[in-house]
């Protein structure tokens, strides 16, 4: 009979219905206590403490605990594991440490339980107190103690305590269980001693993916990414399966590196092999799309994650907005912006910086005071996004606006970012002395701060005190990245400094940083606006990238200012061969045809200009009128109220200014 009900109380208990073995249960302990009935007691406590364990039933896990209690169970080898695990997977870890502390059992795995409790929680220096309660008691750890210590050894960056377990390990024979050396390639890479943590990878006779994992990752969050990427190579060389972790591992890594084609790449191979994606590989996918403009395989990542399921979680539907509006692709990004329920600050940043980028003030701003009287308090991620966009519209009024918004927000005052944007926007805006004023009071400057100052000289055409800014960058002990030699070059391109920017542009190899076609762009124009056209053309040959457009364009217009028509005719061919589809360039082109008397030619150009359905895009403008922003286009009548009101405004204007004239002459 009783073993009749273990069997049905057992398989109930597996199914996890708990209600039908609590029954059974019921009736079980019913039955005449005698000797040989402890064993099925013994066994119905245990098959129901872990299905209470499976789906969380915390009341009646406590019941059982008072069956344990009342049976004289609490010392059973059995059962005191399945209830320290039943706590623990109910966060109930200071009851499952009283209850592995009173059981007295001289055994390791409650105490394994108790601290893979801690670990799992969070908790890394409660598990390592825990482990050594474990070892003051005389009990011994085993392979399965040492990995959750060494985790927690990690977590905690506790590498000293990490080499003491490391020596217990070594004592006791462990080092070779490949579960414990994967901990420790973990443990040692988790506190920065890559040195010890790859040699113990290279020493291991045996790997498994976590082994790789271990390492991979230890790499990683030292942003030792060159080593990471290495090994990652030499691990599908040796055809080890890539899971999922080291995935999203070796794709942020190439996110955060700027190498957005190598994710393009891995995205392809993870779609090939058929693994399921997890939320963080959809967001790394759709964050590579957004910064190439990736729209096609944007979207299929997105029927992907409706797939997968990963589209429920809001992060992920913040990625598909920056995604969307990224690619201007502003009405999905809208759509699924409505979607989102409870939008955080991170989703309202998402689809205001997806306008902002796309310079589309009006619903950037619309979005901004959306956001506001939501109830929603702008963080400094929404201000830094904004800023840019009232320097690119010369909105200035705008930006003072969320200047003062800044200086009255103490929280603010920290960020480097928000005082980098408002160093930009003012530089952009001409207003060059309140950006230096700014630059100046900052305690705390970065390669961002010096290249926003010393690109607003360069466009005030005062490239002499953009060298000294950079100069000071230099001593300053701040390393210029890309971007900053890009503004001092330009700087030396608009104020005529050849030969300060020829030095510039060859000492780049001293800051490790290998010339982009941005730079050789930004030479080509400084050649091109000295009139040292031949120097120009050889740069364009001579460079390992591509010409493009522009580069031809500016050699042409050069040509027409120098009159150098021999070097014009072979710049306005090589321009032509590559069919742009801007019409400046072949207005450009046309001009110095007709300036060389090449009649034939300019008619061609007319031609091919009509084949190409290229035409002359119109000139748009920007006016803040009654505080909220109106494009106009050349040739647009639709807007003829606002343009009769401007009309009017300046025939005033020039009126007040006649009769000023006429009074004070």
């Amino acid at each position: 009979m009783l073993a009749s009900l273990l069997s049905s109380l057992k398989e109930s208990a597996t199914q996890n219905k708990l209600s039908e073995a609590f029954y059974t249960f019921s009736l079980i302990i019913q039955q005449p206590h005698h000797v040989s009935s402890s064993h099925f007691l013994l066994q119905s406590l245990a098959s129901l403490l872990e299905s209470c364990s499976h789906v969380n039933a915390i009341s009646q896990g406590k019941q059982l605990h008072a069956y344990v209690v009342s049976f004289g169970f609490e010392r059973s080898r059995v059962l005191v594991p399945k209830l320290v695990t039943f706590y623990s997977a109910s966060n109930l870890l200071n009851d499952a440490y009283l209850v592995t502390e009173t059981s007295n059992i001289i055994h390791p795995l409650p105490w394994n339980v108790l601290i893979s409790g801690y670990v799992r929680a969070g908790l890394g220096k409660e598990g390592l107190f825990m482990y050594r309660k474990m070892v003051e008691k005389g009990v011994i750890p085993d392979n399965f103690t040492y990995p959750s210590v060494l985790k927690a050894c990690g977590e905690e960056f506790d590498l000293g305590f990490g080499r003491e377990v490391h020596d217990s390990i070594m004592k006791a024979g462990l080092e070779w269980n490949l579960f414990v050396h994967n901990a420790l390639v973990f443990m040692y890479g988790k506190c920065g001693d890559l040195k010890v943590a790859r040699k113990l990878f290279d020493e291991m006779p045996v790997r498994d993916g976590i082994s790789w994992n271990s390492i991979i990752s230890g790499y990683a969050s030292n942003s030792m990414w060159r080593e990471a990427f290495e090994l990652f190579d030499r691990m599908q060389n040796e055809n080890v399966e890539v899971n999922i972790i080291i995935w999203n591992t070796i794709a942020s890594g190439y996110l955060k590196t700027g190498n957005y084609m190598r994710v393009l790449k891995l995205i392809s191979q993870l779609r090939a092999s058929g693994d399921q994606w997890d939320p963080v590989a959809v967001i790394t996918g759709l964050n590579a799309c957004s910064h190439v403009g990736a729209l096609k395989l944007g979207k299929q990542i997105h029927g992907l994650a409706i797939r997968t399921c990963c589209h429920a979680y809001d992060n992920v539907k913040n990625a598909l907005i920056t995604m969307y509006s990224r690619c201007k692709d502003l009405n999905h990004a809208h759509i699924i912006f409505h979607l989102v329920e409870n939008k955080s600050v991170i989703t309202w940043n998402s689809i205001i910086s997806g306008y902002a980028h796309w310079d589309n003030s009006e619903e950037a701003t619309f979005l901004f005071r959306e956001m506001f009287f939501s109830g929603i308090e702008p963080n400094y991620v929404t201000i830094a996004s904004i800023l840019p966009l009232c320097a690119r519209v010369a909105n200035l009024h705008h930006g003072k606006e969320f200047h003062c918004y800044i200086i009255k927000h103490e929280g603010f005052k920290d960020y480097l970012l928000l005082w980098n944007s408002l160093i930009d926007m003012y530089a952009r805006s001409g207003k060059i002395l309140i950006a230096r004023k700014l630059f100046d009071s900052l305690a705390e400057k970065d390669e961002v701060t010096y290249t926003s100052l010393i690109a607003g000289y360069g466009i005030q055409g005062n490239g002499k005190t953009a060298i000294e800014l950079f100069e000071k960058m230099i001593r300053s002990n701040i390393k210029p990245d890309h971007v900053t030699m890009i503004a001092v070059l330009s700087a030396c391109s608009h104020s005529a400094l050849v030969d300060q920017g020829q030095t510039l542009f060859e000492q780049m190899s001293v800051y490790n940083l290998v010339p982009k076609l941005e730079h050789f762009s930004c030479m080509v124009d400084l050649y091109g606006r000295a009139g040292l056209l031949g120097k120009a053309e050889e740069m364009i040959r001579r460079m390992p990238y591509d010409p493009t457009p522009a580069m031809w364009g500016t050699v042409v217009g050069g040509c027409r200012i120098y009159g150098n028509k021999e070097i014009g005719k072979l710049a306005a061919e090589k321009l032509l061969e590559m069919q742009p589809r801007n019409a400046g360039y072949y207005v450009l082109v046309a001009n110095l045809y007709a300036d060389c008397g090449c009649w034939q030619k300019l008619a061609e150009v007319r031609v091919l200009m009509r084949e190409l359905g290229v035409n002359k895009v119109p000139g748009c403008a920007w006016v803040d009128v009654g505080g909220g922003f109106r494009k106009f286009l050349a040739g647009d009548t639709k807007n003829s109220k606002l343009i009769g009101n401007l009309e009017r405004f300046i025939f005033e204007s020039c009126r007040i200014k006649l009769f000023h004239h006429q009074v004070s002459g």
